[in-house]
């Protein structure tokens, strides 16, 4: 740490190509983005927390994967908001480690979290009978708890290691918030070996889940596709084609950018920051939506407490 005694504080740029007079347009959606997100995890955690009748598995884990997504845009957002809305776009040495270490470690507690999402839909379609047996709520909480753990691991050694480098180049991180691939580049040490195992680590947290969950979906839609003839087969089926949309749209852009820079595949700086946003903050809003909202239950009960609160109000 001797090394950054002298680095007092990174510049987040945000869009490195973007012209001042779309700033506050920009600050504005983010804000939005953000904003959406506030309340409909919050929501979401709310509710799971406030009605005993939902404290099933599922939602749980549902609970546990916008409480991450929570986390995770608040502490990313609001710098990159500020930034954009007063040119305030400077982070200190530390607050970039914190971040850097959120970051990936948040983004790895939402593979995992994604898988155990995966394993809970195999169990009660292709287990059906044993579901209520195998999954409990005592094996969820605690299965929950070790992804918070295991994924903190992960995040430590990132960013501790990235503490130890001297920062002698330029200051500006050509990004939203901290992340890997924009602060690395910043250091004048030999990062061949941490580029190499950044990379691989991200792969396993990325492709051991998802090898997991692809396995899954092949027996579950093997299950699916056996019982046919069975009347509940619609309704596993709609219940895995959303949950696979959001598979999707989280695992595809993350193998595909970080296999770019592996090969060395040429992007813009702003068309690669526009795809972290997109791949990382869409989802974070879409998930509430996708995995509750759409669920009868839980419209039913928004519905009753919105009723209840215009009924008060008259």
């Amino acid at each position: 740490m001797a090394n950054n005694s002298d680095v007092v504080v990174f510049e987040l740029i945000g869009f490195p190509g973007l012209p001042p007079n779309y700033h506050i347009l920009v600050s504005i959606i983010l804000f939005l983005v953000y904003m959406v997100s506030l309340v409909a995890n919050s929501a979401v955690i709310g509710i799971v927390t406030w009605k005993k009748t939902l404290q099933h598995p599922m939602y749980i884990i549902i609970a546990n994967l916008a409480l991450s997504d929570l986390l995770f845009d608040t502490i990313t957002l609001p710098k990159i908001i500020a930034k954009y809305w007063f040119g305030d776009g400077s982070i200190s040495f530390a607050g970039c480690m914190f971040q850097l270490f959120c970051v990936h470690y948040l983004g790895a507690l939402d593979s995992f979290i994604i898988m155990l999402m995966a394993f809970d839909r195999y169990v009660a379609i292709c287990k059906s009978l044993r579901y209520s047996s195998i999954i409990t709520n005592r094996l969820t909480v605690c299965a929950c708890f070790a992804l918070w753990i295991l994924a903190s691991i992960y995040g430590s050694i990132n960013a501790t290691w990235h503490s130890q480098f001297p920062y002698c180049n330029s200051r500006k991180i050509n990004n939203c918030f901290c992340v890997n691939m924009a602060v690395m580049i910043l250091t004048c040490g030999d990062i061949r070996l941490l580029r190499e195992t950044s990379f691989n680590v991200a792969m396993v947290s990325l492709l051991l889940p998802m090898s997991l969950i692809i396995l899954s979906y092949i027996v579950i839609i093997k299950t699916i596709a056996s019982s046919s003839r069975d009347n509940k087969w619609q309704k596993a089926f709609y219940t895995c084609s959303t949950h696979l949309f959001i598979i999707a749209m989280y695992y595809g852009p993350r193998v595909f950018i970080y296999a770019s820079y592996q090969f060395n595949l040429v992007f813009s700086l702003d068309m690669s920051v526009l795809i972290l946003c997109l791949y990382t903050y869409i989802p974070h809003m879409a998930n509430p939506i996708i995995y509750c909202l759409r669920n009868r239950e839980i419209r039913q009960i928004i519905g009753k407490t919105l009723t209840m609160s215009l009924h008060s109000q008259k």
